[in-house]
């Protein structure tokens, strides 16, 4: 297991930019957990749960879609362990039934401020449409990425809904339909 450490000095200059944009908004915010920076990078949700030795459904995977009608990302924060419903989010985000598409990394980037693998649930360049997956609510212990692939943060599911505002949703792909062989 990598040890995860805090960076030598508490200064907000040890901290990469991206990082510091979200320490700035959990201490705004009044969240009691600084990110730590882990020893490798955990651009996965399994890179990261092994990282920090925890179960894989105790990482706060950050998915953004980009809504298609007016280009606006939408970010959902899911459990590790599953897959997120593209169908039920777009019920949830897109009205009159417009679509959701895939975002790709120059997207994420230019709307989050993060590039993938560590898209933070807070301190975005553009406000999201956010949505939190209802299954994180299974641990009372989560884990969200901090605005870098190797920066992490503690907090609890009910936590990550004061932080974020956003509203707590079945996003995810059913059990049993998670387990069906591809092929």
């Amino acid at each position: 297991m990598s040890e995860a450490t805090v960076p030598e000095s508490s200064s907000a200059l040890a901290w990469p930019a991206p990082v510091r944009r979200v320490v700035d908004t959990l201490a705004r915010l009044g969240h009691p957990h600084n990110p730590v920076m882990l020893d490798d990078a955990a651009r996965t949700a399994q890179q990261a749960a092994d990282a920090l030795g925890v179960a894989l459904g105790q990482i706060a995977k950050s998915i953004i879609f980009r809504r298609k009608s007016d280009d606006v990302a939408v970010l959902v924060v899911t459990s590790g362990d599953l897959r997120v419903d593209e169908k039920k989010v777009q019920a949830l985000v897109c009205a009159d039934g417009g679509k959701l598409g895939r975002a790709d990394a120059e997207f994420v980037k230019a709307r989050t401020g993060f590039s993938i693998g560590g898209v933070s649930p807070v301190a975005h360049s553009l406000p999201p449409v956010t949505l939190i997956d209802k299954e994180l609510f299974r641990f009372d212990t989560v884990w969200a990425a901090a605005g870098h692939p190797h920066a992490v943060f503690r907090l609890s599911p009910d936590e990550l809904v004061v932080l974020t505002g956003a509203p707590v949703c079945d996003v995810t792909v059913a059990a049993a339909a998670q387990e069906l062989p591809h092929g």
